[in-house]
């Protein structure tokens, strides 16, 4: 299977336009992570480098196919000094299949500070590997993202506040020693941001067949982490209804620091016969 390396390894085709490769998925569509990295990738190709990712929104308009490489089209909105500003259209076919907004800033240390207390979690040590998953779409899936080590907490060790209405928490990270660059793991981490968080809207909803796809995305980049060390993915669904799903994450290190936070709406359609739309995007604990 491809490496993050790889996946993000955009190509510039000309000035401002980029394109990303495809590769073989389980998936029916184009895996919502890799469209928005690449995305992000082909935005800080045309920013200096003194200024950091901060903050992304992102839509996905259409369905994307997983056998056709994405067309990144940057727009350059604003460069301010302390604030850059790209738009960017991924295209497959003629047509948008994603947008994103992404800013970037000079970081300032200078103001207050003050973050969340990382909850109470069994360490990753402590969970097995997801490679050895129950069910046969689990088992493809980690096989695509065997690059990738994730883990969730089940419900039975996690513990769980009466004020949510659906929780799951899950530790992740890339197996392989990635750049010492921010600008790597902030991309690696927009991949992997996408991973079980709709999931967790389901968390409560075992015996229900969900069609399940991304519909917005949104992140906020707090302070620096490695992507290839262990991150605890704290994630709530605080409303589901009319066809959709309302997900939130948050992003602490092993040390508790609070990195990033997640902000991600899709489709959570029940389904009548499950057979007829392939593999769902729900993974098992």
């Amino acid at each position: 299977m491809p490496t993050i390396d790889e996946i993000l390894h955009v190509e510039r085709i000309e000035t401002d336009i980029y394109r990303g490769p495809s590769y073989p998925s389980v998936l029916r569509r184009t895996f919502g992570g890799q469209v928005a990295s690449q995305a992000l990738v082909s935005s800080t190709r045309t920013v200096p480098d003194e200024f950091g990712v901060h903050s992304l929104h992102g839509y996905f308009l259409r369905p994307g196919n997983p056998d056709l490489p994405t067309v990144f089209l940057v727009d350059r909105i604003r460069d301010g000094r302390s604030f850059v500003t790209r738009r960017v259209t991924g295209v497959q076919d003629g047509e948008a299949i994603f947008t994103m907004s992404a800013s970037f800033h000079i970081r300032d240390d200078k103001g207050i500070e003050h973050q969340d207390k990382m909850p109470p979690v069994v360490g990753p040590e402590e969970l097995h590997d997801r490679r050895d998953a129950p069910t046969e779409f689990d088992r493809k899936l980690f096989a695509e993202w065997e690059n990738f080590d994730i883990r969730i907490v089940p419900r039975d060790q996690m513990s769980l506040s009466d004020y949510f209405a659906a929780q799951q928490r899950v530790w992740f990270r890339y197996r392989h020693r990635l750049p010492d660059d921010d600008v790597a793991h902030v991309c690696v981490l927009a991949y992997m941001s996408d991973m079980t968080l709709l999931g967790s809207a389901s968390s409560i909803h075992r015996d229900e067949h969900v069609q399940s796809a991304s519909l917005d995305h949104a992140m906020w980049f707090l302070r620096p982490f490695r992507a290839d060390e262990w991150l605890l993915y704290d994630q709530t669904s605080p409303s589901a209804g009319h066809g959709r799903a309302l997900t939130q994450g948050r992003l602490f290190d092993q040390r508790g620091r609070l990195v990033a936070a997640v902000t991600q709406e899709g489709l959570a359609r029940t389904l009548i016969d499950p057979s007829k739309h392939g593999f769902p995007n729900r993974l098992e604990e």
